[in-house]
């Protein structure tokens, strides 16, 4: 008995490209939505052919490179540049074209605002095509590390660390050269002292940041706090999806945490989505991260409904009989009546109350009773030497009605998981999307747009099959060859 040999490689065959790619290869889905797009309209650099000189590759050769680089793991410009030389998938997709790598890595650099407009006009064809409903959207982020390494991150306590410990050494050297001159420890004394003023120079730019940390290598980059505490420098990424199939509609990058990015992703969800049907009101599902009572009154000035996981004062945890909903308010008389049936009264001043270091600020109400001297449940509600007092904060009656909603509705609200969650899974898992290739913000997002879309293409593959989306696509094809 003999193993299998194959072929032999000197065979001469009669074959094309077009035979060798299976008829139901993702690659042909690639190939039709690019060629159905309008490239022009969306401001890719290199459209327009100058009279004088080498032309470039068109747009869509490059951006059908990069779509199915990203859905097979392939994002280093140099991993596409070999896949054009021995991928036939990607031989076929582009023609056999070849592009320098130094051409795919300007191409993702350079059409970040290009690769957003294709996002949100391909959002806008799926509402087109009934995918997307706008009634039940979901929020929530996942984090990615940025080409800017933790040394290179810095913060008003490192910098004062990296200084004493330079005078250390400084002083060390001096003394060395006190006693005894020594060229190779006036060259550490002199490295040392520069070293320093670059660190003084760091500590300058750093007064005028807003968040008291300055990437030096990506500037827009964070510390971000990673799973199991760990700490790199990265970027928090936004998204949201539509609960109908699960299609992403949004997306951006901010602050390390969630706090403040509920409003401004529903608003760039409701841009991209555009107008729903009559008598329809978009709802928000999101996790506790994103619960703050200004951001709650932001969406319901979007005409909102929220349903944001509540977050759980200290005192229901340590004191459930007495914690916060244990006080009922009175809406008429602005008072609390507490567990005892005693009346709470303000004084109606409104205090400010600083978050975020100083940088932000809030105004409360405090409300007081002089009836807990001699209360027989004092000693459970309270241990303050005054008696027990609550904080209401001006956004009190928009978190109340976001909890109402939660509690009312547990059911729907379980749904944000299944929204949500399981589009990161794809794109970190399998197509290791959890690091960026580029740097600062705004090539950032383009990035993000950029693989947001490929999630969405290859998603409608299993909503209407491979020859249906094929049918559908085409249809835009020709209409718009027609128009041509």
């Amino acid at each position: 008995m003999e193993h299998i040999h194959g072929q032999d490689r000197n065979q001469i065959r009669m074959t094309s490209l077009e035979e060798m790619v299976d008829k139901e290869s993702l690659v042909r889905i690639i190939d039709a939505f690019v060629d159905m797009l309008d490239l022009q309209q969306f401001g890719f650099s290199y459209f327009q052919l100058n009279k004088e000189g080498r032309p470039p590759f068109h747009p869509a050769t490059l951006m059908k490179l990069y779509l199915y680089g990203y859905q097979h793991s392939i994002r280093s410009c140099r991993k596409l540049e070999k896949a054009c030389k021995t991928n036939i998938e990607v031989m076929w997709l582009i023609n056999e074209q070849r592009p320098h790598y130094r051409t795919i890595a300007n191409f993702r650099k350079d059409n970040s605002k290009a690769f957003k407009a294709v996002f949100r006009h391909f959002v806008a064809l799926l509402k087109g095509w009934k995918l997307i409903e706008g009634k039940t959207i979901a929020i929530d982020s996942f984090k990615i590390r940025a080409q800017n390494s933790l040394k290179n991150n810095f913060n008003e306590r490192k910098i004062k660390r990296h200084i004493d410990y330079i005078d250390k050494k400084i002083t060390e050297y001096e003394n060395a050269l006190d006693l005894e001159f020594d060229q190779v420890t006036k060259d550490k004394l002199e490295h040392n002292k520069l070293k320093k003023d670059n660190h003084q120079q760091v500590s300058k730019q750093l007064k005028q940041t807003n968040d008291g940390q300055l990437s030096t290598t990506d500037p827009d980059a964070r510390a971000v706090v990673f799973q199991r505490n760990s700490v790199k420098v990265g970027y928090n990424v936004q998204a949201v999806s539509d609960a109908k199939h699960k299609l992403l509609v949004a997306a951006d990058t901010g602050d390390v945490n969630d706090t403040k990015a509920l409003a401004m992703m529903v608003e760039k969800a409701q841009q991209n989505i555009g107008e729903l049907q009559e008598g329809t009101t978009m709802n928000v599902l999101a996790d506790k991260g994103y619960h703050s009572g200004r951001e709650l009154k932001k969406c319901e000035e979007l005409g909102v409904n929220s349903f944001i996981s509540p977050k759980e004062s200290s005192s229901s945890k340590t004191n459930p009989e007495f914690a916060m909903k244990s006080f009922a308010y009175n809406q008429t008389n602005d008072t609390y009546i507490c567990p005892a049936e005693q009346i709470l009264n303000t004084n109606g001043r409104w205090y400010n109350k600083k978050l975020n270091n100083g940088r932000q600020s809030y105004k409360v109400k405090h409300y007081k009773t002089k009836a807990c001297d001699g209360c027989p449940l004092r000693a459970q509600c309270t241990t303050n030497k005054k008696g027990r007092f609550i904080e209401r904060t001006e956004y009190q009656e928009y978190t109340d009605r976001n909890n109402d909603r939660v509690l009312e509705n547990p059911e729907y609200y379980r749904q944000r998981q299944q929204i949500i969650e399981h589009q990161f899974g794809t794109l970190k898992r399998q197509w290791h999307f959890d690091y960026t290739l580029t740097k600062t913000k705004e090539k950032v997002l383009g990035e993000v747009y950029l693989v947001f879309t490929c999630y969405n293409l290859k998603r409608l593959v299993a909503i209407f099959g491979f020859e249906a989306l094929i049918d559908k696509i085409k249809a835009i094809l020709v209409n718009f060859l027609t128009k041509s």
